[in-house]
């Protein structure tokens, strides 16, 4: 079989390789062709576009940037074309795979979504257009089952693959010593994918690291932002603050607590069992375009699976130095740490089980019988 996929930032990487290595389990034969990244290309498909040319983040942006997002979209159709896969797989990315659904259907190709658009949060009518567009849906968060049924629309609810990427997680234990963090407490600063986010949310972060001195702030950065684009936030931050770049994991195993921006880290820091602060600040007018439209009660992915305010969320006009500190403050304490994992051991529970990605490819190469 041929297979085609598209996935458009760091976190789409990573479950599509998971995939794409699903998939060769169960078709030991196939092609595959995408636009990804590198663990995409690392577990055997041919990426033609990496994420990183794609990810383009808020209302104002993509407006910015629309002439070589339509580019993209043109560029995209000719390659799959000319490639004919059996399938066209889309991971996540809605503003982007939402539109290729619906060219994939004019030309008769066989479309499966795996990590469904958020439409619960907002634009819920755009169900309709999966209905028409989309062969299968593949459902990562439980309630979004009954979501789909509330429109007559069948899903599949294969788990959450988190469970499955720190599940096969393991530990690094000579991390503290590489890095030179002897016995001090590590708190991960996780703050974001994406160049726009980091540069509105990082600087507000390592302020904290003045009235915390006996922590030591370290920095997850993203793998494909290079080490060049933080450093003039490094040259402002004070003596305990640290970079350590693609190792995000590590550094949650390794972590006491976090302050993480809104976006799948919330989950990924959850399942580890880190307490964390969850913060968000976009452009003025993305937020404002945004709360007209956005119809949830949390944005963090934990509070959201929970249905109730577990973790503290600072957004927009609230996400500043002096709020963040009064929170840490009180993130720092054992009342509030045990506090958080008792609920993190209720997430865990409600996110299922592993094996998203295997239950997937299985799936898929029965509906393609």
């Amino acid at each position: 079989m041929k297979y085609y996929i598209i996935a458009g930032e760091a976190s789409g990487d990573l479950h599509a390789s998971n995939l794409i290595k699903a998939i060769r389990e169960e078709d030991p034969q196939a092609e595959i062709r995408a636009w990804g990244g590198d663990l995409m290309e690392a577990a055997g498909a041919e990426v033609v576009k990496h994420y990183r040319d794609l990810a383009f983040m808020g209302f104002v942006e993509v407006v910015r940037n629309l002439r070589t997002i339509l580019g993209n979209f043109k560029a995209c159709k000719a390659d799959i074309l000319e490639f004919r896969p059996d399938a066209l797989i889309l991971v996540d990315y809605p503003g982007f795979n939402l539109r290729m659904a619906k060219w994939a259907k004019t030309v008769d190709l066989k479309v499966f979504y795996y990590i469904s658009p958020q439409l619960w949060a907002w634009h819920s009518s755009r169900v309709h257009g999966i209905k028409a567009n989309i062969d299968r849906m593949f459902v990562i968060l439980p309630f979004e089952e009954e979501f789909y049924a509330e429109y007559d629309y069948d899903v599949d609810f294969v788990g959450h693959p988190l469970l499955d990427v720190v599940e096969d997680y393991q530990p690094n234990v000579d991390l503290r010593e590489k890095y030179n963090w002897s016995d001090q407490k590590i708190i991960a600063v996780l703050p974001g994918s994406r160049r726009q986010e980091i540069s509105r949310m990082l600087p507000d972060m390592l302020k904290m690291a003045t009235h915390f001195p006996d922590y030591r702030f370290v920095v997850a950065g993203a793998p494909a932002i290079p080490d060049e684009f933080y450093q003039p936030f490094l040259k402002e931050a004070a003596d305990n603050v640290q970079l350590v770049s693609g190792r995000t994991y590590d550094l949650l195993n390794e972590a006491h607590s976090a302050l993480v921006t809104s976006g799948t880290a919330t989950l990924e820091t959850g399942l580890f069992g880190v307490p964390q602060i969850v913060c968000y600040r976009g452009s003025s007018l993305s937020y404002l375009i945004a709360r007209r439209l956005v119809n949830v009660k949390y944005i963090s992915l934990v509070n959201l699976v929970l249905d109730r305010p577990l973790l503290r969320e600072l957004i927009q006009t609230e996400f500043q130095p002096k709020v963040l500190k009064k929170e840490l403050e009180k993130l720092l304490t054992p009342e509030e740490q045990g506090r958080l994992r008792a609920g993190y051991e209720e997430l865990q529970d409600k996110l299922g089980h592993a094996g998203a990605a295997k239950r997937t490819a299985q799936l898929m190469k029965t509906y393609l019988k």
